[in-house]
């Protein structure tokens, strides 16, 4: 049996099972509806007005933050850097929260990124490519919990580099999560 034939019986079993609808609209009413779809979706002469006086600033790249910078970004504060390590605090926005005000894992595996991310950063050279990161969720955090951020350089070998990244609360010095992070980039033997 070819591989057509199998698509094809198979198209039929399902449509005989009642698993595939068949349209019931007739070709002209399909276009019928889509036209009155793209009419309604068409802006009227006021719209047009408003979005011709919007002003957008041009986005600077390195001169200016992105959304994404600002939003999960916004309150990391630096405290120490020093040769393959950085330490951060971060207090808890509720942006950056779950359902059950606690700091999303998402959040979480973002810090690790990025803070994973800078103490590997060669001054002067293109960001890293993330290239694998595994994270511990050990505990939870909440809105207003003020976390500290350790991350270290565990080696570099050529443009491959490890970190290894901390989040803690600072106040009851439980740990938050454990991050290993990878990364790939060039170096500067290599220029």
């Amino acid at each position: 049996m070819s591989y057509g034939q199998f698509s094809q019986n198979s198209q039929h079993d399902h449509r005989r099972r009642g698993k595939l609808a068949e349209p019931n609209l007739s070709e002209s009413e399909g276009k019928s509806k889509m036209e009155k779809a793209k009419q309604f979706l068409q802006p009227t002469q006021a719209d047009l007005d408003i979005i011709s006086r919007l002003v957008i600033p041009t986005h600077r790249p390195g001169a200016d933050t992105s959304f994404y910078e600002d939003f999960a970004l916004k309150g990391i504060r630096v405290d120490r850097v020093e040769q393959g390590l950085v330490v951060c605090t971060f207090k808890v926005p509720p942006r950056l929260t779950d359902r059950n005000g606690k700091l999303a894992t998402a959040a979480i595996a973002n810090l690790v990124d990025e803070v994973g991310g800078a103490v590997a950063h060669t001054e002067g050279l293109p960001m890293n490519v993330s290239v694998d990161m595994s994270i511990s969720f050990l505990s939870s955090a909440m809105v207003g919990d003020e976390l500290e951020i350790t991350s270290r350089l565990l080696g570099r070998k050529g443009g491959y580099s490890g970190t290894l990244v901390l989040l803690k609360n600072k106040v009851s010095g439980e740990l938050i999560a454990e991050g290993r992070h990878s990364l790939f980039g060039k170096h500067a033997s290599k220029l």
